[in-house]
């Protein structure tokens, strides 16, 4: 029997795979299907620092301020359904392909936008993009990695999306500090993520069809010729045996939709998923995405001041997923997630603390600065690395699309719920009160991932869908 390895755990599957130019083609596909990640991280952050500006511009109020941040919420919401069944259907490729077109028209849509309406249809539109991404990625990289790098490659897609997110806070500092004065600056900040979306419509066109997609679709012969891409040919044919296995028993049981949550095993999963989906969000870890500007100008930093230090927690994001990248492949997902949680939790009760105990002014915006960096690491580190990759992972082939995009769809409305109900709280309860409340809800989190998370590292696709099914039937 031959192993495939993923560092300390061992389970029975195919060769390991070797170096060779494969390995190169591999880097490549990574690199371009992730430019739909840095989308997301540039579309999300970017509000962060434009917001402000917008308020004078649109006459933004506390309600429409936290509407225009959450229409592109729920549009993802709507995507990350539409991604997943589309996925499904047409394949991961060809949804990425229109997923870059989208992209392009909402970001052009919301440049242009000449009132908050207009500015909150736009960001829905782009919100369907940000949504599909955030599932079709994923799932993508997923299936086209071997299993003893399917952690780090997936979790590359975390990285851009951070990175993306440094990218808009950034240029957000560059922009508003040189050009702050002059009307209508927060287009300029807005208009540059045109630019990755036209580098991932290009990308895309050289990016081969998932090869499990592929299986499912009885396309034994063309799921072969990708793998030989991206595997040495005795790996890439020992893969496709076990895929087509699988792929062939799915087929027999005419699943893919709506129609498996009556098969226990499978509604228990994606019950899993979904609670996956929520802890991720109620960390709370989107009012700072998306107002951390403002919680440092509440907190005692000037407006210009808040655009600059708001960069460090982007950097932070950046530097703590590469180490969760490290870890991903060193120690397992549940305790991971577990750590992270209590990190988080833990920061926003500090913050919520010293926001009550410390005057204002610039030691309490540099202890806040402090804490929100101390829960990015944890969030960054461990968190969100950990559920991307465990949704991308522990549904079946055959629903693996419409799984990822239900879990997503709760995700996205969860956020939604963060991003309208944050300027609103803080507005009615002060921040402080605001951070206490995700610290409730942080231990509920922690008491779900210890009892209810499934361990997923070590074990190819397939072999973990035959796990998951014996463990929830």
């Amino acid at each position: 029997m031959s192993y495939v390895k993923d560092d300390a755990v061992t389970a029975p599957a195919v060769p390991l795979d070797q170096k060779g130019p494969h390995s190169r083609r591999l880097k490549l596909v990574t690199v371009m299907a992730t430019f739909g990640g840095l989308l997301f991280g540039y579309d999300t952050g970017v509000i962060n620092g434009a917001l402000p500006y917008m308020q004078d511009d649109l006459g933004l109020t506390a309600f429409t301020e936290g509407l225009v941040t959450s229409s592109l919420l729920l549009g993802a919401a709507l995507g990350a359904v539409l991604g997943g069944r589309l996925s499904d259907r047409r394949g991961r490729r060809r949804t990425i392909l229109l997923l870059a077109v989208v992209f392009l028209v909402g970001t052009l849509g919301c440049t242009f936008a000449p009132s908050t309406a207009v500015m909150v249809v736009s960001r829905f539109v782009l919100g369907l993009a940000v949504g599909g991404a955030s599932v079709t990625v994923p799932t993508y990289l997923a299936e086209v990695s071997p299993t003893e790098r399917r952690g780090r490659l997936v979790t590359q897609n975390e990285l851009m999306i951070v990175s993306g997110q440094l990218l808009a806070f950034t240029f957000n500092a560059i922009i508003g500090n040189a050009f702050g004065e002059s009307g209508g600056v927060w287009r300029w900040m807005l208009v540059l993520a045109t630019l990755p979306a036209v580098v991932l419509w290009f990308g895309a066109l050289v990016l081969p069809e998932s090869p499990r997609w592929l299986a499912s679709k009885e396309r034994f012969g063309d799921a072969l010729d990708v793998l030989k891409q991206v595997r040495s040919a005795k790996r890439a044919e020992a893969e496709l045996a076990e895929v087509q296995r699988l792929a062939l028993a799915d087929k027999q049981t005419q699943a893919g939709g709506w129609a498996d949550l009556a098969t226990p095993w499978i509604k228990r999963l994606v019950l899993v998923g979904v609670g996956i989906a929520i802890v991720q969000q109620i960390t709370g870890v989107n009012s700072i995405m998306y107002y951390g500007t403002q919680i440092l100008t509440d907190a005692g930093f000037s407006a210009n001041g808040a655009l600059t230090a708001n960069i460090a927690n982007g950097v932070i994001s950046v530097l703590a997923t590469f180490v969760g990248i490290y870890l991903l492949g060193r120690v397992n997902r549940r305790p991971m997630l577990a750590v992270g949680l209590v990190g988080t939790t833990s920061a926003l009760l500090l913050i919520g603390v010293f926001s009550l105990l410390l005057p204002e002014g610039v030691g309490r915006a540099f202890v806040v600065l402090a804490l929100t960096v101390t829960f990015l690491s944890f969030q960054q580190g461990a968190v969100s690395p950990v559920t991307w990759l465990m949704l991308s992972e522990i549904f079946p082939l055959r629903l693996r699309g419409f799984g990822f995009g239900l879990c997503a769809l709760v995700l996205w409305l969860a956020n939604f719920a963060v991003g309208l109900l944050f300027p609103i709280l803080v507005d009615a309860i002060h921040i402080s009160s605001t951070f206490f409340i995700f610290v409730v809800l942080g231990v509920g989190a922690i008491t779900f991932v210890t009892k209810c998370v499934p361990e997923t590292r070590g074990r190819s696709l397939e072999s973990l869908e035959r796990e998951l099914q014996a463990r929830y039937s």
